[in-house]
């Protein structure tokens, strides 16, 4: 479809029109759904994002601005940071899976007199000085990300990077 009548049947979502959103969806979401499951590699995944960026492309329809680009252009903008989002999102999930499994095995396991179980005291031996630094202030200590930034002067994207390889490379000693 041309670019013009795109951007007529947008002008019209954006004023409320929901026959002419019909129209636009019909005649988009097949494009947008293989760019959300090319991303997203899932259909759910891909119809869930697809949902929500056509729900933003209902409200938003009339932030689109002729001349930056095309409306399939646009849409496709929006699908691909809906999917971004979603992928984040796993990524963060993952890593509280991931920290969850340490924990319950750490409370699972008989420990010493110091507190800490033989076999973890060994593998946090393992990690780098700074990834068991965060770790032990994160977990152990009970420190906010942002508090062990503050703790340990560095930037947040280095401290979660340190304590996700951290906790990866103890799910591997532990053998969760």
């Amino acid at each position: 479809m041309e670019h013009e009548e795109l951007f007529f049947l947008l002008k019209k979502v954006a004023a409320g029109n929901q026959p002419a959103f019909n129209q636009l969806y019909s005649i988009t979401s097949g494009q947008l759904f293989a760019v959300a499951l090319k991303m997203l590699k899932n259909r759910d995944s891909a119809e869930e994002a697809l949902q929500e960026a056509y729900v933003s492309i209902w409200y938003k329809a009339d932030y689109y601005k002729e001349g930056q680009g095309t409306v399939l252009t646009w849409m496709v903008s929006i699908i691909r940071y809906r999917a971004l989002d979603m992928l984040r999102s796993q990524k963060v999930k993952k890593e509280d899976d991931l920290s969850e499994d340490i924990l319950s095995e750490l409370d699972a396991t008989e420990t010493t007199e110091s507190g800490y179980d033989i076999k973890i005291e060994g593998c946090m031996k393992e990690l780098d000085q700074q990834q068991r630094q965060a770790i032990h202030l994160a977990y152990f200590n009970g420190l906010s990300h942002s508090e062990v930034v503050e703790h340990l002067d560095h930037p947040l994207g280095t401290i979660k990077s340190w304590i996700r390889r951290g906790l990866t490379s103890l799910q591997r000693c532990l053998g969760i």
